[in-house]
């Protein structure tokens, strides 16, 4: 959703080669998420909310990354802009929620989230604009982009299966 090449509320990308992309991204997630050594945070709900994999560990994801920050800075009206994208893993199981927060802690300039897996009924994103809450159901593949400003959450996954998604923050270089 664009006014003047700026976002109103949020934007919707879908990443073309997200069919590629997704199971060898999940196949490597799934490999090393539980190591000792990874960094969590965001302790809510009895799970780390944030699961940060080095991209060094996870290489596959750098097209993706280098994708966002094009779109980011479309969106953003400054196309060619050097962009630093930084990215955590939100993995839900069935009963999960993400509470509601925001991304502006730093000098974020958008927020993005990426869906690798999403079963049916594994949680919506929740955006909380001034003008009322927006509830958009995920898709497999689909980027959204919004304020880091915006406070957001996911409902809980009702399925019975795992649901993967990847946080972003992107800002100045």
């Amino acid at each position: 959703m664009y006014e003047n090449n700026r976002m109103t509320t949020y934007t919707f990308i879908d990443y073309p080669d997200a069919s590629v992309l997704n199971p060898r991204v999940r196949a490597v997630f799934d490999a090393q998420q539980r190591a000792n050594e990874l960094t969590r945070s965001h302790f809510f709900h009895g799970r780390f909310e944030n699961i940060y994999l080095p991209l060094e560990r996870i290489p596959e994801l750098q097209p993706l990354l280098e994708y966002a920050a094009r779109a980011a800075g479309e969106i953003l009206g400054a196309p060619g802009q050097n962009l630093r994208t930084g990215f955590w893993f939100n993995l839900m199981r069935p009963g999960d929620v993400t509470t509601r927060h925001t991304h502006d802690e730093d000098d974020e300039l958008l927020s993005a989230v990426y869906y690798l897996s999403v079963p049916p009924a594994s949680g919506d994103l929740i955006l909380h604009p001034p003008a009322g809450p927006v509830r958009i159901t995920p898709r497999e593949g689909q980027l959204v982009f919004f304020a880091p400003s915006l406070a957001h959450e996911v409902c809980e996954n009702r399925s019975t299966e795992t649901r993967l998604s990847i946080g972003m923050n992107l800002g100045p270089a």
